[in-house]
């Protein structure tokens, strides 16, 4: 199955690499020129990576109505994370409140086992591709996803399609200078 991802922050690698993990051939698409920008200005620059509460506890301390993420930390905990970033050959620290860090106190050494992740896994990266449409067609009853479309006019052909955009944490000004 052909999957294409739209995002290259950490929520789009991450879905790249389980994509990519569970055999299917994987485009990671980010309009940027590189990937995870939000992430590198994350912790002030370090990146505050996860907590190291146990995952009942990280729940409760959910603000609002955290019991829908039982099912998701039932299938991928902090633990989890940290291991992926110990596998690639960073350590991780805990500092006060329960807040992982990278030893390097730098976020990019975060991206950086990202991206050795990517590439053993074989996920095909595309910078500088801002998708504008999801393709589909109608199918019998029901629409169906065939591709993307990029800015460009690209069109890249795709059996499921996963957006992990992200929101808006900055002011575009202050990021980009």
């Amino acid at each position: 199955m052909k999957v294409v991802i739209i995002g290259g922050g950490p929520a789009g690698m991450m879905a790249a690499i389980s994509a990519a993990k569970s055999g299917n051939k994987v485009i990671l698409l980010e309009k940027n020129k590189a990937l995870g920008r939000k992430l590198l200005i994350t912790g002030k620059g370090r990146c505050n990576i996860t907590s190291s509460l146990q995952m009942s506890e990280f729940i409760q301390n959910t603000p609002g109505n955290g019991r829908f993420l039982y099912s998701c930390f039932e299938q991928f905990t902090n633990q989890d994370i940290i291991k992926i970033l110990k596998e690639n050959g960073l350590e991780v620290k805990k500092e006060r409140g329960n807040r992982i860090f990278p030893v390097t106190d730098k976020a990019e050494s975060v991206l950086n086992c990202f991206e050795k992740e990517l590439k053993r896994h074989h996920v095909e990266v595309k910078t500088n591709r801002q998708v504008t449409e999801i393709c589909t067609t109608m199918g019998e009853k029901v629409q169906r996803i065939v591709g993307v479309r990029c800015i460009s006019n690209e069109e890249i052909k795709a059996d499921k399609v996963i957006l992990a955009t992200g929101g808006k944490s900055y002011p575009r000004n202050w990021f980009y200078g």
